[in-house]
């Protein structure tokens, strides 16, 4: 069986920021070849002028075989992750990295030293945009890596960075699924209430910049037409643009089915931090890494919209 046809929704996106000037990111974690084949490509791709912070003699054993000049990066020798990490939020503290950009390193290990120096006002969330065949237009599912069991208040702040999220990439009136496993109210399932919570908190302006309903399950978020088989009125059903996911776990889980079994292209990206954080998987290709960067260089142009 064929994969479906490669949608282009994530490339619109890449050709929007190839207008802008490339900015710096610092590459967390360096020394390994598919993370540097991605600065690479991103960098041909004049998305971004990367600082590679890592083991110095890996990267530039690698960055040879890769035909990616010394004269194109900069290296930051680092002995460990921590290293690494606390390197590249240095750079951001001096001005000289406008983005971060998750290499060889965990998740955690990268995440300390940056919710101990770069956070703001704002709660930070993860963000996965998804690219399918399969849907009309780009699907942002969160909280998949940062927030394991969020409360009814943190959702609501989740909620609010992907909304901004999405207005920035041009989704003037984001439609926002808070999902669960069914389409009613019953207080034993706690995110259905959540779910319910936030429906009336985005009308009571809450949430601002949105519609959002709950608590749906997946097929009656995805598909009109199994909402109306069950009697469900919602605007947002078969149109949504933001899956709220319960928790970390079911995020995550999600993401991935629709990486792995329907050929979704993922760019994952953290809101919240000083600077965007390019935040995807260790084993996500380079597609995935070029469109992260190029969704950190639009973020960039509206910063403002972050702080």
């Amino acid at each position: 069986m064929q994969n479906p046809a490669k949608p282009n929704h994530l490339i619109q996106l890449i050709e929007q920021a190839k207008t802008y000037p490339p900015i710096t990111v610092a590459v967390v974690d360096a020394a390994e070849e598919h993370v540097l084949e991605s600065a690479h490509d991103a960098f041909k791709a004049g998305l971004i002028t990367p600082v590679l912070i890592g083991e110095q003699s890996r990267i530039e054993e690698i960055c040879s075989a890769l035909g990616f000049s010394s004269d194109h990066a900069v290296i930051v020798p680092a002995g460990s992750e921590l290293e690494a990490a606390q390197k590249g939020v240095d750079l951001v503290l001096k001005g000289q990295a406008h983005a971060l950009m998750k290499g060889w390193i965990h998740t955690d290990v990268l995440m300390h030293p940056v919710l101990a120096h770069l956070r703001t006002a704002r709660r930070v969330s993860h963000v996965f945009v998804a690219d399918l065949a399969t849907y009309h237009k780009l699907l942002f599912i969160t909280d998949a890596a940062i927030n394991i069991e969020p409360d009814l208040i943190t959702k609501a702040v989740i909620i609010q960075n992907a909304v901004d999220l999405a207005r920035v990439l041009g989704v003037e009136t984001p439609k926002v699924e808070a999902l669960s496993t069914i389409e009613l109210v019953k207080p034993a399932i706690s995110s259905t209430s959540d779910a319910a919570c936030l429906s009336k908190m985005a009308q009571r302006r809450q949430i601002t910049g949105a519609i959002v309903d709950g608590p749906l399950a997946f097929d009656n978020a995805i598909s009109r037409d199994a909402a109306q088989t069950k009697l469900i009125d919602s605007e947002v059903a078969g149109d949504v643009d933001i899956l709220l996911a319960p928790d970390l776990t079911a995020g995550n889980i999600l993401a991935k089915d629709l990486e792995y079994l329907a050929h979704a292209t993922l760019a994952g990206i953290v809101i919240g931090a000083k600077v965007p954080m390019m935040l995807t998987s260790r084993s996500d290709p380079s597609t995935a890494r070029i469109a992260s960067a190029a969704i950190c260089s639009i973020m960039h142009q509206h910063w403002h919209e972050f702080a």
